[in-house]
């Protein structure tokens, strides 16, 4: 996972954490389903992103390329 990648993912999550708690303290449960879905897509991309890194990983490990 790159840097820039990692920081996006970051930053979505945050922005899905502001809202969620902005919808609960607002009584909006539409923002508040808002964020919890930012957070959500950012945590799956995130998952994506680490089997990705492991896959390399193993790759490199049986061709030697290490």
């Amino acid at each position: 996972m790159g840097i820039q990648d990692k920081f996006e993912n970051k930053a979505e999550e945050l922005k899905g954490r502001a809202k969620e708690y902005a919808g609960a303290e607002t009584g909006d449960d539409d923002l508040e389903n808002e964020g919890k879905a930012d957070q959500a897509s950012s945590g799956v991309k995130k998952a994506a992103e680490t089997v990705k890194d492991k896959a390399n990983e193993i790759a490199a490990k049986i061709t030697g390329d290490r």
